[in-house]
């Protein structure tokens, strides 16, 4: 059947359901549980995803090898879609598949994370609840917080940690206490905590860019009503990248020891996609990055942190990369700084107009990450500064 932008198909059985006990004494075998571990049902279920675990006793030609769910999972997964289980006690098992289609018109939640929107499409949400008392305390202490939602438990996190907004500061009253929209599949649960709820608006869901639609939990993008282009959120992706994401998605100070050996750079771009690329392609290298999303940002940024090297867009909101460059240019201090402009203008006249203010190297979107790091290398090299990358 189809459901809003996604096809879903259901098999169900009649039987005694799943073995919990044979799952759990299964993945304590295979150490994948501690012995005695208290373990949800859920995550139980996801082990069943795990390669070759099976809990057959005997090989045969139907069962036993463990790689039935693990392939059809995977098959799912590559389609950006999601597979989800529920199983009771002798009343049987309910697989369920969700696909996307291949041209997505669907009604979405649209949120506020600082200064951004994101749209989330509203069959993914499994619930929308506020923090309960002491839950934002907890979380900002930096101690991970599981957010309580019927029968489940939600991991809290943050979306402008998850995605490089920057949040609006949070105010924990008995009268408002900030939003959190749960998700929940077979393989993980996350409650995203957000600024903001806008509102409900139709959407079509288009393709982005290959280098956007590398980003776990982006499903796409969509054009609003008032002209805005906001990200499209894939909640079954967010969950299952989530650690992936950043780490430890909770949102904490970031306060790091000094590195005096350790390059680092500052990224300036309009995109918070962009930027957030670009730092996870850097960081993977052992860069430091901080980032801005315009020249006035990125003024103070230079003056609290000089970086080892910039990379900078040109057409951006207050100040752009040609004002920020002169800028640079014209410090005693900042004069040889090494600065390497990212745009999509292909053109000989802003081309030659970046060289004229100093730049170091001209790179045209879209690019590949080994161009950027090659560029990087290379303009580093010429300023005596050597980069393994």
């Amino acid at each position: 059947r189809r459901e809003g932008a996604e096809q879903v198909m259901e098999l169900r059985d009649d039987g005694a359901g799943l073995n919990f006990d044979a799952i759990r004494a299964k993945g304590e075998a295979k150490g994948l549980l501690r012995a005695g571990q208290k373990t949800r049902e859920q995550d139980l279920i996801a082990l069943l995803m795990q390669p070759g675990f099976s809990t057959a006793t005997k090989v045969d030609q139907i069962s036993g090898r463990g790689v039935g769910l693990d392939v059809l999972n995977e098959a799912i997964i590559a389609m950006r879609g999601a597979l989800q289980i529920q199983s009771r006690p002798k009343q049987g098992t309910t697989f369920t598949v969700r696909l996307p289609f291949s041209l997505e018109v669907t009604r979405a939640l649209l949120v506020q994370a600082g200064e951004d929107t994101f749209a989330v499409p509203l069959l993914s949400i499994e619930g929308v609840d506020r923090l309960a008392p002491g839950e934002l305390a907890t979380y900002l202490a930096g101690e991970p917080v599981t957010h309580a939602y019927g029968e489940h438990a939600y991991p809290l996190h943050n979306i402008g940690v998850l995605f490089g907004s920057e949040p609006a500061p949070l105010d924990e009253t008995e009268d408002q206490r900030p939003p959190v929209l749960l998700f929940r599949s077979a393989e993980a649960t996350v409650a995203l905590q957000v600024d903001a709820i806008q509102g409900k608006e139709e959407i079509v869901i288009k393709p982005v860019a290959p280098q956007l639609n590398s980003v776990p939990g982006i499903s796409g993008a969509t054009v609003l009503g008032d002209g805005r282009v906001v990200i499209v959120l894939d909640p079954a992706s967010l969950a299952r990248n989530i650690e992936t994401l950043t780490g430890s998605a909770t949102f904490v100070p970031r306060v790091r020891a000094k590195e005096p050996e350790r390059l680092q750079a500052l990224v300036v771009d309009d995109s918070i996609t962009m930027r957030k690329i670009t730092t996870r392609l850097l960081e993977r290298h052992n860069v430091l990055v901080r980032s801005a999303k315009d020249g006035v940002e990125a003024v103070a940024a230079l003056e609290e942190h000089p970086p080892s090297f910039v990379i900078l867009d040109i057409e951006m909101p207050r100040m752009d990369g040609f004002e920020l460059l002169a800028h640079i240019r014209n410090q005693p201090h900042m004069k040889n700084m090494p600065v390497i402009m990212v745009t999509s203008r292909s053109g000989e006249k802003h081309r030659g107009r970046a060289m004229r203010l100093g730049v170091d190297d001209y790179l045209i979107k879209p690019y590949q990450d080994e161009e950027l790091l090659s560029t990087v290398r290379r303009v580093l090299e010429v300023h005596g500064v050597e980069l393994t990358l």
